[in-house]
């Protein structure tokens, strides 16, 4: 095996000194391979990069839009010139199988691509005045510092979504990425070094959990930090949200799903079932957007089942660099959390999927398994059909290849179902009846929808965000995340050459009326 690469936060376009305290980034496909060994820094590193952050942006934001967005397209291209090298590395470190991980680095470009063009559609407005020789103008102003928490899931797409905007808008920022992903997230803070952003314009911080959120604390209490992305759990969302809040500002939450899926009887199952496949079990369901529950009209729910936990046992799980549904779970911590949703799996559940339930070894086979599972964190798959609301599967996120299956009677007890766990992220149905289609757009909670397709899946153009559970209505992508790295600043120019006063001086034009037509 090669030597483990050595990680180290960057401030300031310098690598920290040695910290204390490392940790191990292991190959979840083989735990044996160590991928890199990573520096942890503590709160102070926390603040010493947003305080790096603050003394850059003004510098930045002083740079034209249209050259801030040609330093964006230096790095799509980057991006594109390494994409099989960096989805490689995304494949061996989280274990992401390797065409999932090309689509993956395919996202920066795609998100490059799109702000290379808001570079010079900063748009702010003219507008006219009540008063004569006076004229109104809107701007969009950068924000400011913003420091990005992100997950390790989506290691080099999800974070593309928050700095190249925040970068785009004139913003410094300050990136705190998962630790079990620090080799991916190194390799991605130096496409943006390579491309042309200014030393400490971009931050990267490796901390734990606790020490992160006690540096932020500490920024925000400093006046450090202008602007909070979060992408994870519901629960660390929350004390984000409460924690910005104190300091009178609006986070952007990217949180957890319980997406849900609708199937009805007239829809094609074999549509639906390949959705289903996909959204469910796609990177081992380790996605914010990945199935949860389907939720299946009764009169083709035993077909559906039968067709769904057919394609599942014999869908290829494996080695990520061959051609699999899906790969290993993402790290330890993760398929410890996942045996703990199996225990909700009760006597009154059926389980399809598989040969069996739970890690996949010598022991406990996968027939057609693709490689040896014996060194990885490799699972089967579970389908437990007669999932309800008094259920705790039904109810909360459960990162793991696992779906649930729910009959339904009425459509409107579909709708009701579907929301019924409270997040409001990403849903999906299927159905050929357009009746259903609009009901569906309007009686569900999610911030995403999909017809005949599946719950996952994003573009660069479109808004990505949720509500409730989810999220706090922020949204990512396209030019809706404009709103969440610039503020409005309006300006009045008076050159009437005298004071005017606004709802006080404008001209009144006499009018009759009481005049009606014979």
């Amino acid at each position: 095996m090669p030597e483990p690469h050595v990680i180290r936060s960057m401030v300031g376009g310098q690598a920290l000194p040695d910290a204390a305290r490392t940790i191990p980034s292991p190959n979840p496909a083989r735990l044996d391979d160590q991928v890199a060994t990573v520096h942890l820094g503590g709160p102070e590193t926390v603040v010493r990069a947003c305080e790096t952050a603050r003394a850059a942006q003004r510098e930045w934001a002083r740079v034209p839009a249209p050259v801030r967005g040609q330093v964006i397209a230096n790095i799509g291209r980057l991006a594109g010139d390494n994409k099989e090298s960096l989805a490689a590395l995304v494949t061996r470190e989280i274990g992401k199988p390797y065409g999932e991980a090309l689509g993956e680095v395919q996202e920066i470009i795609d998100t490059c691509a799109f702000f290379h063009g808001e570079g010079r559609r900063l748009y702010g407005q003219t507008v006219s005045s009540e008063m004569p020789d006076k004229q109104l103008f809107t701007f969009r102003n950068p924000v400011g510092v913003a420091t990005v928490i992100t997950a390790g899931n989506f290691p080099t797409a999800v974070p593309s979504w928050y700095i190249v905007p925040a970068l785009l808008c004139g913003n410094a920022v300050v990136w705190k990425p998962a630790e079990y992903s620090a080799a991916i997230s190194e390799a991605f803070y130096q496409l943006f070094s390579h491309g042309g952003v200014p030393d400490g314009v971009l931050n990267m911080v490796f901390a734990e959990g606790e020490d992160a959120f006690a540096g932020l604390q500490r920024a925000l209490e400093a006046g450090l930090v202008d602007k909070v992305g979060f992408t994870g759990s519901s629960a660390v969302g929350s004390r984000i949200g409460e924690l910005c809040g104190r300091h009178r500002q609006s986070p952007c939450l990217e949180l957890g799903g319980k997406n849900p899926m609708i199937v009805t009887a007239d829809a094609s199952l074999d549509l639906a079932v390949r959705g289903a496949l996909f959204s469910g079990f796609g990177t081992a369901g380790q996605r914010c957007t990945s199935l949860g529950t389907v939720l299946v009209e009764r009169p083709v729910h035993a077909e559906f089942l039968r067709r769904l936990a057919e394609a599942c046992e014999s869908a290829a799980l494996g080695d990520p660099m061959r051609d699999v549904l899906y790969g290993p779970m993402i790290g330890q911590k993760f398929a410890d959390n996942f045996e703990k949703y199996l225990g909700w799996i009760t006597g009154r559940h059926t389980v399809h999927g598989s040969s069996s339930v739970g890690r996949i070894n010598a022991r406990n086979p996968r027939a057609g398994f693709l490689g040896d599972p014996e060194p990885g964190l490799y699972y089967h798959p579970v389908i437990v059909d007669g999932v309800g609301p008094d259920d705790e599967l039904f109810g909360n996120e459960t990162f793991g290849p696992i779906i649930g299956v729910c009959p339904y009677d009425t459509f409107d007890e579909a709708l009701e179902l579907s929301n019924a766990p409270g997040y409001g992220l990403s849903a999906a149905i299927y159905t050929n009846d357009p009746r259903k289609v609009f009901e569906f757009r309007a009686g569900s909670g999610a911030g995403m929808l999909s017809v005949n397709n599946s719950t996952s899946g994003a573009e660069a153009h479109l808004p990505f965000g949720g509500n409730g559970r989810s999220g706090n209505g922020g949204r990512l992508s396209g030019q809706w995340v404009l709103d969440q790295f610039t503020r409005w600043q309006s300006m009045n120019w008076d050159y009437s050459g005298k004071l005017q006063k606004a709802q006080m001086d404008v001209l009144n034009i006499d009018a009759d009326l009481d005049f009606r037509l014979p």
